[in-house]
C-alpha cells in the first residue's frame, strides 16, 4: 500500500524561469537514469526477494525515488514559467508545447518517451544489487552534469540534495550486497579455477594492482 503525503520530500524553488533548462531536467524525469526508472526498477526487483529486510530496503528506496520524481516535476513546472508558446523557447521544448501543454512529461531531454526497457530485473539478488549500485552512480553523474549547467542557486540546492540521496542509496545497496554476496549466482557459479585467472593480453602488462584479487595470471605471449 502507498499513500501520498501532501508535501514534497524536500522543498524546491527557482530564482526565475528557465525553460531551456527545464528541457534538460526532463532527463531525470523520463530518462534512462532518471527517478521513474529507479522507482520502477527497485519496486519490480522487490517482488521476488525473500529476505524481508532487503525487500523493505528496495521498497523504501523505490518510494523515495517517487518522491524525487515529484520534486523534479515541480522544479520543471517552476522553470517553465510561461504559457504554451513555442516561439518564446528557441530550443528543446517543442514536444511539451505541442503535445502535453508544458506538463512535465515522461520523456527524456530529447523528447523520447520513457520505456520499461530501462528497467533491469534478473531475479538474482546479487546481480540486481550490482545493477542498482551502477544505476545510482549513473544518476549521480547525470545530476553532476545538470548541476554544472545552471547558476540558479535554488535549483542547484535541489540537485545537491538529490545528489547526496543518490550517494546514500548507493551506500545502502553496497551494504546489502556485502550481506548476500556469496548467494545466488555468486554461490552457484564462478567457483572454478577459470574464475580466478587473469589473462595478461596487454603490452606492457598492467600494474600488479589489477592482479591482487586472488587471481592466477595467464599470459599468451
Amino acid at each position: 500500500m502507498f499513500k501520498h503525503e501532501k508535501q514534497l520530500f524536500h522543498p524546491v524553488g527557482v530564482e526565475g524561469p528557465n525553460p531551456q533548462y527545464a528541457a534538460l531536467l526532463q532527463e531525470q524525469l523520463g530518462g534512462g537514469n532518471g527517478e521513474l526508472k529507479a522507482a520502477m526498477q527497485y519496486m519490480a526487483q522487490s517482488f521476488r526477494i525473500k529476505d524481508q529486510e532487503i525487500k523493505d530496503l528496495f521498497l523504501d528506496i523505490a518510494a523515495e525515488e517517487l518522491g524525487h520524481l515529484e520534486m523534479i516535476a515541480q522544479t520543471i513546472n517552476l522553470l517553465n514559467g510561461h504559457d504554451v508558446d513555442a516561439y518564446k523557447v528557441p530550443a528543446g521544448e517543442i514536444q511539451t508545447h505541442v503535445q502535453i501543454g508544458l506538463c512535465p512529461g515522461l520523456i527524456n531531454a530529447s523528447g523520447y518517451s520513457w520505456t520499461g526497457d530501462y528497467v533491469t530485473v534478473t531475479g538474482d539478488l546479487c546481480a540486481d544489487l550490482l545493477s542498482n549500485i551502477a544505476s545510482e552512480q549513473r544518476a549521480k553523474v547525470t545530476y553532476e552534469n545538470l548541476y554544472r549547467q545552471i547558476n540558479d542557486k535554488k535549483v542547484r540546492e535541489t540537485i545537491d540534495f538529490l545528489l547526496n540521496r543518490e550517494e546514500a542509496h548507493n551506500a545502502m545497496f553496497r551494504k546489502a550486497f556485502n550481506k548476500v554476496q556469496n548467494t545466488g549466482s555468486n554461490r552457484d557459479f564462478g567457483t572454478t579455477k577459470a574464475a580466478r585467472m587473469y589473462f595478461s593480453m596487454s603490452e606492457p602488462s598492467p600494474s600488479d594492482e589489477f592482479k591482487k584479487i586472488n587471481v592466477e595470471p595467464v599470459s599468451f605471449r
